[in-house]
């Protein structure tokens, strides 16, 4: 009788393993229909590229266009040191450095126009254009 109970046991976990793992792989299941729909709704990175060497910066005076909330990402080589001012709601600064591979990341949570600039260069790099 214990034997037949134990075997009874091993059968149901058996047949319960077979159920959660069948559900788990399901591509139709809620679950992953809600995991692929977060996948494809996150915006990539949009990366402005800045270069100040010999007094000179680029780029100037380009349009970027973004989304809210989307990440951008400023990756600067400098010669010099200058500070990076975003003209965003609330504004945001960072302090360059002269050395190559400075990355800054941040977001924009208002949509509109944002001026990127370098204050000592008195340069305009992008005027980030923010839609929802």
């Amino acid at each position: 009788m214990i034997r037949t109970a134990r075997i009874s046991a091993v059968v149901a976990l058996i047949a319960v393993s077979g159920l959660v793992a069948a559900c788990g792989t399901s591509v139709d299941s809620p679950a992953a229909r809600t995991a692929a729909s977060v996948s494809v709704d996150i915006p990539a990175d949009v990366t402005i590229a800045v270069r100040i060497a010999g007094g000179s910066v680029t780029p100037t005076n380009t349009r970027t266009e973004a989304r809210l909330y989307q990440p951008i990402v400023i990756k600067v080589d400098s010669d010099a040191a200058d500070e990076l001012h975003l003209h965003s709601e609330p504004s945001q600064t960072f302090a360059v450095e002269p050395k190559s591979g400075q990355e800054f990341r941040f977001i924009v949570t208002v949509p509109g126009r944002v001026d990127v600039e370098l204050h000592h260069a008195g340069k305009t790099v992008t005027t980030l254009l923010i839609r929802q």
